[in-house]
């Protein structure tokens, strides 16, 4: 199962113009993937409220977190769940491609 912020947490969390696909959207990418079997999204700005009601026995964060940095460890901690980091490298963002296509469709000399 992976859990997706909708569209009013996300822009609470990455701010103005953002998301930039609705959430409807993204889950729809999420779901199309073979190891995901359910997508669902929540309104909050953490998904705690969904760990305490499923408890999960593993729940999975980007490596822009450590396990000491996730929001939610003391909720997976206090049911003994465990957390693990997961995916590539964070060494892109939307932030980032956003900024360069800006930066890239400005005057032309």
């Amino acid at each position: 199962m992976v859990a997706i912020n909708d569209d009013a947490s996300e822009r609470a969390l990455k701010g103005p113009g953002r998301p930039i696909l609705p959430a409807a959207a993204r889950a729809e990418l999420v779901a199309a993937l073979r190891s995901v079997d359910y997508v669902v999204l929540f309104p909050e700005l953490t998904v705690e409220r969904l760990l305490r009601q499923l408890k999960p026995d593993v729940h999975c964060k980007g490596t822009d977190y450590t396990v000491d940095t996730v929001p939610e460890r003391e909720v997976v901690r206090s049911y003994g769940g465990r957390i693990a980091i997961v995916g590539d490298p964070k060494d892109h963002s939307t932030k980032e491609l956003l900024s360069r296509l800006e930066a890239d469709s400005g005057p032309r000399g």
